[in-house]
């Protein structure tokens, strides 16, 4: 992206980006998950500029709460959000959250949900129970979402057993993806956009086309 004035961005301190004048349309999407399943990464990996993030070095205090036993080598951890943003066009922007897996900071949750179009639930395939209470939370907020096996390498389980074992409904999108690998970060988004855009039309089938906001973000760079 330039920032040479040109376009009506400027270049913020420290080499970042900043939001582009012409923008008046923003997009909030969440990402929620276990302990350690990757959404600090994931939002790092797509985001154009360096990622808010609210990492605290790991203590004793979570001696005997948080599950590490899949994470031995996890010396950090998210306290209160992540935050990430992917422009999208002249007006157009998307802002990415990621929310705290521990179950001690999950009251954050209902804040980081007002306002969002919908959510990406991440899942560390080792630990497939730690994202019941994220998909709970979001069907009762009514909040639409995809489900994204974070993929370690060697998967625990195949994508059919992951969506028996969430019991995921059939229209929820299963996804595969790689945290660290920025496409593979983006498509996770794009089929998220692209479930909200299905759902939207079958609420209202005369929405506007120029709502949906998946061809920006497939051009993203």
């Amino acid at each position: 992206m330039d920032s040479n004035g040109s376009d009506g961005s400027v270049a913020a301190a420290g080499g970042r980006t900043a939001l582009r004048s012409t923008a008046d349309r923003a997009w909030k999407i969440v990402v929620v998950g276990g302990f350690g399943a990757g959404k600090t990464t994931m939002v790092g990996s797509v985001s154009e500029i360096r990622p808010l993030t609210t990492e605290e070095v790991m203590t004793r205090a979570g001696v005997g709460i948080d599950d590490r036993s899949a994470v031995a080598q996890k010396r950090s951890t998210t306290v209160a959000f992540d935050f990430g943003r992917i422009t999208l066009s002249e007006e157009s922007v998307l802002y990415l959250f990621g929310a705290p897996g521990q179950q001690r900071f999950w009251f954050l949750w209902d804040r980081l949900f007002r306002g969002a179009l919908g959510a990406v639930v991440l899942v560390d395939p080792r630990r497939l129970a730690d994202s019941w209470y994220a998909i709970d939370r979001l069907e009762q907020h009514g909040l639409p979402f995809v489900v994204a096996r974070n993929n370690f390498g060697d998967p625990a389980h195949t994508l059919d057993q992951v969506r028996e074992a969430l019991d995921l409904a059939p229209g929820v999108p299963l996804l595969d993806c790689d945290a660290r690998d920025r496409e593979s970060s983006k498509q996770v988004l794009i089929g998220l956009v692209r479930h909200l855009t299905e759902l939207a039309v079958a609420a209202a089938p005369a929405v506007d086309p120029a709502a949906d906001p998946t061809a920006d973000l497939e051009n993203a760079p």
